[in-house]
Parts: C-alpha cells; structure tokens; sequence
C-alpha cells in the first residue's frame, strides 16, 4: 500500500478505487457531460434528450443515461415501453441511433415505485455505472436527478465530465437553486458549460443572467415556451428529430456548448 494512502480514511480510498474501474469502463466515451439543476421541473429531462437527439443529427455517436434512479422519466420522452431485463452487462437500447439506458427498463416503476433510500441509490447509481456497456460513444449524455445529496454527488465524484449544463426557468426560485447547482459542480471541480433558461419568454432573463454571472459564464442560452414540446414529449417523440427549427434552434445551442467544452 502506498504511505498517502495508508492515512485515507477507507471510504474515500473505496469512493477512488471505484471511480478508476469507472473510468476503465467508460474508456471508450470521448465526451461526457451532464444536464443538472437542483430544482425539479425545470425540464432537464426536455434539454437532456434534445441535446443528446441533435448530437445523433450531427453525426456523432451518443448515449443518453438517465441517472435519476428513483424517477426517471427518459424513457416515456422517448416512448419506450421495452424491458432491457436486469442481466449483466447491461446493454443499452438503441432508439432512434441513440443508445439509452435508464432504470425503467429495468424496473417498471409506474407499477412498482422504486422506493429506496439514499445509500441504495447510490449503490445502484456505482453499478450502473460499472455495469453498463457502452461501447465507443462520441458523447455521453446525462439527466441528472435534482437536488444537490447523495445521487448528483455520486455522479460528480465517480464520473469525469466535461462539464455541466445547468438547466433554469425564468422563475427566481429556478435561477436560486441553479446557483446552488452550478456552485456544487464547481466545488467538487466539475465546470459549467452552459446555462440553459428553459420555458423562456424571449431573450434570457435579468434572473438568468444572474445564474450566468455568479457562475462565470457568458454561455447563456433561451429555449423558448413552445407547448409543442410538451406534445412531443407526451407522444413518445423528440423536438428535434421532429422539427426542423427546432433541430436548428438547438443545433445553434449544441454548438456552443461544444466550444466550451
């Protein structure tokens, strides 16, 4: 054993060992960046899905992990109603070019709700982690759970991203608690990309530009209140493999993203 790590306490040294067979196993993904904010229902889901479907326009071979374990939604925005079966490896859906994986192929929890405690969670979060074959991806898309406890902390500490998307709302309660995101992200070194204010009335807003600049980032980007996403996301299908404009629209926020990265 080597003398720094004969001081570690023996959960930080377990937290290290498990990020390198994490990293060993994703290996073969270039890019992975996460969708986060600590406030639900500001649409991370919506901005996660549409980033990852206009990465695949492009060209560029991506995956979409939905990491909130205990809700995830990815599933029903995309309209897959498959059971990928709890086998190890687990092996992503391909949907649409995208490969997916969430744990509602796992489990069906409109059925039988995943009522877990926060241990569990990320217990759960570390094998799938560890347990999912990717393969060789371009980028790695993932829709982070809310809040700023066990499962984003998990996230940030076993996985190395590139970097944060941090999904708000023109609301000041959403722009409050995207700070907090964003805050979190960087204390445990992880940068922020972007801002996206989802459910914008225009051109971003003055609560917006706040998050921007407590965060130190000009990448502030508007996805404007269109209830076509909502009818997207009902029917099972995606804005951007849709809609043309809407595939430019966050083609133009795609590229952007990329540059900070």
């Amino acid at each position: 054993m080597a003398e720094n790590e004969e001081h570690m306490h023996p959960s930080f040294m377990g937290v290290l060992k498990q990020k390198e067979r994490v990293r060993a196993k994703l290996s073969g993904i270039k890019h992975k960046i996460g969708v986060y904010s600590a406030k639900g229902g500001v649409g991370k889901t919506t901005i996660a899905v549409n980033i990852a479907y206009t990465l695949s326009r492009m060209g560029y071979k991506v995956g979409l992990l939905d990491a909130d374990i205990d809700c995830p939604n990815v599933t029903m925005f995309l309209g897959i109603d498959r059971m990928i079966g709890i086998t190890v490896p687990i092996r992503p859906l391909e949907h649409n070019g995208v490969r997916v994986a969430s744990t509602a192929m796992l489990v069906d929890e409109v059925k039988r709700p995943i009522i877990w405690r926060g241990p569990i969670i990320t217990k759960m979060l570390g094998d799938f982690f560890e347990n999912t074959e990717w393969g060789e991806l371009d980028y790695l898309i993932v829709d982070l759970p809310p809040g700023t406890s066990d499962a984003p902390l998990t996230i940030m500490q076993l996985l190395d991203l590139d970097g944060f998307v941090i999904v708000t709302t023109p609301q000041r309660i959403a722009s409050i608690n995207a700070i907090r995101s964003g805050l979190m992200a960087r204390r445990l070194g992880v940068s922020v990309l972007g801002i996206v204010e989802n459910m914008s009335d225009g051109e971003a807003s003055e609560n917006a530009r706040e998050v921007g600049r407590t965060l130190g980032t000009e990448k502030l980007f508007s996805v404007g209140r269109d209830q076509s996403f909502n009818a997207f996301s009902d029917s099972g299908r995606v804005a951007v493999v849709e809609d043309d404009g809407k595939y430019a629209e966050f083609r133009k926020l795609v590229g952007e993203l990329l540059a900070a990265s």
